[in-house]
């Protein structure tokens, strides 16, 4: 249990086809917490009985929604049941449940409003290409939240009440983007991060039920989303400022090559047109991104 008994915990546990592993991660977890939630994400197998069998509260998802959407059903039954601090934890065995007292002492004790873990030392068995990934999508996600993310990936974490109920109704994803979109929204929020040291394990695991390849580029995507909707400046219209550069050399190559050789070189001027054009829109798009908000904001202000 927490050092505090006066606070109520809750584990949440995102779960799909885990009836290998869930049980003894719910078992473990009971031991530090008041209470631990299985979301079963729209399972196949045995893994809700198991849960219920192992002391869980299992609230289940009568078809595959995605972790995302998992976990917005656990943070809201926390909110509905008044649980002072929630701990996420992956139900395929990764994190170790023994280290939840070191992520709930970052929030209940050190004054910090989230808890990170960040997979780090000797008994972390994250494979050479899974580190490459996930620094990719940490350096991704560190563009929105205004500082460098140490593990943007890691579902392991810890939560007050403040920083559920910032970040619950503003999680839109139902994939694996869930753990960017948390860190985006509670730098939003201004609340105040911690990270703490976990360990993983991947051997012998079944860590994920999706291609490690497109599960990656479909959560970088994502992000990437995430991230252009808060700087459409920097994401829309310098990209589109660079490309309508780079068409104006190559239309100024192009004329040039032609006045020497009377020769008039079509694939670029091809090429020079796509990317003013589109260079153009991207500019545009990102100017009417970026002034859009401002003007609601103004808007609401005088109504208020």
């Amino acid at each position: 249990m927490p050092k505090n008994p006066r606070k109520r915990t809750l584990a949440i546990i995102p779960c799909c086809n885990e009836e290998a592993t869930i049980g003894s991660v719910v078992l473990k977890s009971r031991r530090f917490v008041s209470e631990v939630l299985v979301v079963d994400d729209g399972s196949k197998d045995e893994t809700k009985k198991i849960a219920k069998e192992a002391g869980a509260i299992v609230i289940s998802h009568r078809k595959n929604r995605g972790k995302g959407a998992a976990i917005r059903t656990g943070f809201q039954y926390a909110l509905d049941n008044d649980f002072d601090y929630v701990v996420t934890i992956d139900g395929d065995g990764q994190h170790n449940p023994l280290e939840i007292p070191a992520l709930l002492d970052n929030v209940m004790l050190n004054g910090h409003d989230v808890s990170i873990g960040y997979r780090v030392g000797n008994s972390t068995e994250m494979p050479k290409w899974r580190r490459v990934g996930k620094r990719v999508l940490d350096y991704t996600t560190s563009m929105g939240t205004g500082g460098f993310v140490t593990d943007s990936q890691c579902g392991f974490r810890a939560f007050n009440r403040k920083a559920v109920e910032a970040i619950t109704p503003k999680l839109r994803g139902d994939a694996f983007s869930v753990e960017s979109e948390q860190l985006i929204k509670a730098h939003e929020a201004g609340l105040k991060f911690a990270n703490t040291n976990v360990t993983c394990k991947y051997t012998d695991l079944k860590t994920s039920t999706k291609n490690p390849a497109s599960h990656g580029l479909s959560v970088l995507g994502y992000v990437i989303w995430v991230v252009a909707e808060r700087r459409p400046l920097l994401f829309i219209s310098v990209p589109g400022f660079i490309a309508v550069i780079i068409g104006l050399f190559l239309g100024i190559y192009t004329l040039q090559y032609y006045n020497q050789t009377h020769v008039f070189l079509i694939p670029y001027s091809i090429i020079v047109s796509i990317l003013v054009i589109v260079g153009a829109l991207a500019m545009l798009i990102g100017l009417t991104l970026n002034v859009i908000p401002q003007i609601l904001k103004k808007v609401e202000y005088e109504d208020n």
